[in-house]
C-alpha cells in the first residue's frame, strides 16, 4: 500500500504545467476610448495655389520643402505686355493731370477777374455788358476743369485696372508656411482651372504650425468625449512611442455614410507644438482619448482577466479560479477593487488550453507588467 502511494505522488503524478505569473501590483489605471478607423495628420491651414492668368512661367520663388512669408512672391508670368499697358496708363495719366491742371488755373484766373470787375460795374466805372463776358468765361473754364478732374480719374482707373492685371501674373503666400508640392518649371505656360474642369493646382501651400490629428470615434463613445481630455496619440512612423495631447474638437454631428459605421469625428492638438511641425500632413494615427485614471489602485493586464470577471490565482503551484471586482480599465490594465491584493501571483500564460482551474504549474516566469 505504501508502495502504490508513493508511486502516485511520484511516476503517476501530473506533470506540472510551466506558465508566467503577473504579480499583483499597485499601478495606474484609465478608462480610455480609441478610434475606431485610423485617423490623419492633417494642418489647419492648406492651399492648393494657381495664378489667376495663364502664362509663361519665368520665376519661381520656393522651391518644394523650403519655407515662406505671407506676401512672399512664390511664381512670377511673363509680364511685359502688361507692364507695357501699365506705362501707357501712367502716361495717359501724367497728360489728363497737366489739362486738368491748366483747365483749372484758368478757371481760378476767370474767378477772379470776375471778382475783381464785380465792384467797378457797381460803380459805372466799366459796363455790365463786360461782366456778363467775365461771367460766360468763367463758366467756360469752370467746365473744362471739371471735365479734366474726370479725365484724370479715368485715367487713374485706368492704372488701376492695368496694376491689377499685372497682379494676376505673381501668386504670392497667403500665409507663412512650407510649399510641400510644385507643378511647374520655368518656361513651362500654365493656365488657371476652370470652373467644373479639376486641373491640378501649381502650388500646394501648408502650415506646419498648425498641424493636428483628426480621428474618427465610435458613434457609442460620443457621450463620453468634450474638449479638454487629454489624449495619447501615436503615429506609424514612430512605433513603440506615444505623444501627448489634448481634444481640441469633438463634431458637433454623427457622420452617417453608407456601408460603413457611424462615427464622431474628433480633433487633437499635440502638447510639443516644435514636435509637431516636424510631421507630414497625411501621416495616419491614433488617437486614445483618457476618459478617468486613477494612480497608485491594485491592476492585473487586461489579456488575464477571463470571461465574468475571473481571474487563475496560483496556491499552492495550483491555479484557483477566483472571482474579482474591476473598476477602470482600458485595453492594457484593469483596476481590481475586491478579490485580490497586493503581491498575489496570478496566471499570464491563457493562450494554451491545459492552463486552466486545478491544473499543476510551475513558475518558470514572473512579470510586472
Amino acid at each position: 500500500m505504501v508502495v502504490i502511494i508513493a508511486l502516485r505522488f511520484t511516476v503517476f503524478a501530473p506533470k506540472s504545467i510551466g506558465i508566467t505569473a503577473y504579480v499583483v501590483k499597485p499601478g495606474r489605471v484609465e478608462d480610455t476610448v480609441t478610434n475606431s478607423k485610423a485617423g490623419t495628420v492633417k494642418t489647419r491651414k492648406r492651399a492648393s495655389l494657381s495664378p489667376e492668368t495663364g502664362g509663361r512661367v519665368v520665376f519661381i520663388g520656393a522651391r518644394e520643402g523650403q519655407h515662406v512669408k505671407a506676401g512672399e512672391v512664390l511664381l512670377r508670368l511673363q509680364d511685359s505686355d502688361t507692364r507695357a499697358s501699365l506705362a501707357l496708363a501712367e502716361r495717359a495719366f501724367q497728360s489728363a493731370e497737366a489739362s486738368r491742371n491748366q483747365a483749372c488755373t484758368e478757371a481760378d484766373l476767370a474767378r477772379r477777374e470776375v471778382d475783381r470787375n464785380k465792384p467797378l460795374v457797381a460803380e459805372g466805372v466799366v459796363p455790365s455788358s463786360q461782366l456778363d463776358r467775365l461771367q460766360n468765361q468763367l463758366e467756360v473754364a469752370t467746365a473744362r476743369c471739371e471735365a479734366g478732374k474726370a479725365e484724370s480719374k479715368r485715367a487713374q482707373a485706368a492704372i488701376d485696372v492695368a496694376n491689377a492685371v499685372l497682379q494676376k501674373t505673381e501668386l504670392r503666400a497667403p500665409f507663412d508656411g512650407v510649399v510641400s508640392q510644385l507643378h511647374t518649371e520655368v518656361g513651362e505656360f500654365v493656365t488657371p482651372s476652370p470652373p467644373g474642369v479639376p486641373i491640378p493646382p501649381v502650388i500646394d501651400l501648408l502650415d506646419n504650425k498648425s498641424i493636428y490629428v483628426e480621428a474618427p470615434m465610435d458613434e457609442t463613445d460620443s457621450g463620453k468625449l468634450h474638449t479638454g481630455l487629454p489624449v495619447r496619440i501615436t503615429l506609424d512612423p514612430f512605433p513603440g512611442k506615444s505623444f501627448g495631447g489634448v481634444l481640441s474638437r469633438v463634431a458637433p454631428f454623427v457622420l452617417d455614410v453608407a456601408g460603413q459605421s457611424r462615427t464622431v469625428d474628433i480633433e487633437a492638438e499635440f502638447k510639443d507644438a516644435e514636435f509637431a511641425r516636424q510631421l507630414l500632413p497625411g501621416t495616419s494615427a491614433d488617437v486614445e482619448v483618457i476618459l478617468q485614471s486613477q494612480s497608485d489602485v491594485l491592476r492585473i493586464p487586461t489579456y488575464t482577466l477571463m470571461e465574468g470577471n475571473f481571474v487563475l490565482l496560483i496556491q499552492d503551484n495550483k491555479l484557483v479560479k477566483r472571482a474579482v471586482k474591476t473598476g477602470l480599465r482600458n485595453w492594457e490594465f484593469v483596476e481590481i477593487t475586491n478579490g485580490l491584493k497586493d503581491g498575489d501571483r496570478i496566471a499570464a500564460s491563457l493562450d494554451r488550453a491545459e492552463v486552466k482551474e486545478g491544473a499543476p504549474i510551475k513558475v518558470d516566469a514572473e512579470t510586472t507588467r
